[in-house]
C-alpha cells in the first residue's frame, strides 16, 4: 500500500484474494478520511495477471464493496485481458472500477510528490505483462518486484541486482522459493521465481549497503524462510538480507 497521511490518498498494488486483510491493515497504518473527504481508496496498481494479484479485484463489485469508478492502472494486455473475461469485465461495465493502462517506463503521477514507474520483467506471460514499480516519493524510493521468472532472465533482459538496486533505498524482491527441493514431484520450470539460494549468491558480492536494502517477499508457504529456526534464516541474517514484516513501513 502507499498511504499519502497529508492528502488522506491511498493506493493498493495489486488485489489478492485478501483485500479485506490488505485494506485492513492500510486501515490500522492510516485511518480512512471521513466519508464527506477523499475516497477511502485512490486506486489500485497492478502488477501482473496471475492470480494472487488480481483476484481482489473481484470483491469491488456490486456482491461486496460496490465501488464507484475506482481507477485501477494496469499495462495493456492485462486491461485488455480484464475487459475480455469475466467477471473481471463487469466490473467496468457497470461502474465500478476504471480501467487506465499504464505505459512501460512512464512515471505516473499519483500525487504532486509521490511517482510510480512500471518497469517491465520477464515472468510468465499467459494473460498479461508483469511489472515491477519504481516508487519515488520526496524523501526516498523503493523497487516493487512480486515477481522474477528468474536472474538468468533477468540478466538476458538487462536487468541485474546491484543495477536494481542501486537507484533505490529498499527493494521488495520475489523470494518465492528458497530451493527445488520445497517442492517434490513438481517441475519448477512451470511456475519459476528466482530462488532464494541464488539471489543471495548474487547479493553476497555486493557491498553490504547495498545488500542491506533487500526486503524478500512473496514467499510460498513450503519457503524454510517462515521458519525463524531453520539455518537458511540465520544464513539470511548473517548476510544482512532481511525479510519483509506485515505491517513494516518505509518513508517515501
Amino acid at each position: 500500500g502507499l498511504l499519502d497521511p497529508v492528502g488522506q490518498r491511498r493506493w493498493l498494488i495489486d488485489a489478492t484474494p485478501d483485500l479485506r486483510e490488505q485494506l485492513w491493515r492500510m486501515d490500522q497504518a492510516c485511518p480512512p478520511p471521513p466519508a464527506e473527504a477523499a475516497p477511502a481508496l485512490a486506486g489500485i496498481l497492478l502488477t501482473h495477471g496471475h492470480l494472487g494479484h488480481i483476484l481482489g479485484l473481484l470483491q469491488l463489485g456490486k456482491e461486496v464493496m460496490g465501488a464507484r469508478d475506482l481507477p485501477v492502472y494496469a499495462m495493456p494486455r492485462l486491461t485488455a485481458f480484464l475487459r475480455r473475461n469475466e467477471p473481471w469485465a463487469g466490473l467496468e461495465r457497470e461502474g465500478h472500477v476504471r480501467l487506465l493502462d499504464l505505459e512501460a517506463h512512464r512515471p505516473l503521477v499519483l500525487a504532486a510528490d509521490l511517482v510510480a514507474t512500471p518497469l517491465p520483467v520477464p515472468h510468465r506471460a499467459e494473460h498479461s505483462e508483469t511489472v515491477a514499480f519504481d516508487i519515488r516519493g520526496p524523501r526516498g524510493a523503493l523497487l516493487y518486484l512480486p515477481d522474477l521468472d528468474g536472474w538468468p532472465q533477468a540478466e538476458a533482459a538487462g536487468l541485474s541486482l546491484a543495477g536494481l538496486l542501486a537507484p533505490v533505498d529498499r527493494a521488495y524482491l520475489d523470494a518465492t522459493f528458497y530451493s527445488p527441493a520445497e517442492l517434490p514431484g513438481r517441475n519448477l520450470a512451470q511456475i519459476p521465481h528466482p530462488l532464494v539460494g541464488q539471489t543471495l549468491e548474487i547479493a553476497a558480492a555486493l557491498p553490504h549497503a547495498q545488500r542491506a536494502k533487500l526486503r524478500l517477499i512473496h514467499l510460498n508457504h513450503s519457503n524454510p524462510l517462515l521458519q525463524p529456526q531453520a539455518p537458511e534464516y540465520r544464513a539470511l541474517a548473517d548476510l544482512g538480507v532481511a525479510l519483509a514484516v506485515e505491517g513494516e513501513r518505509f518513508v517515501l
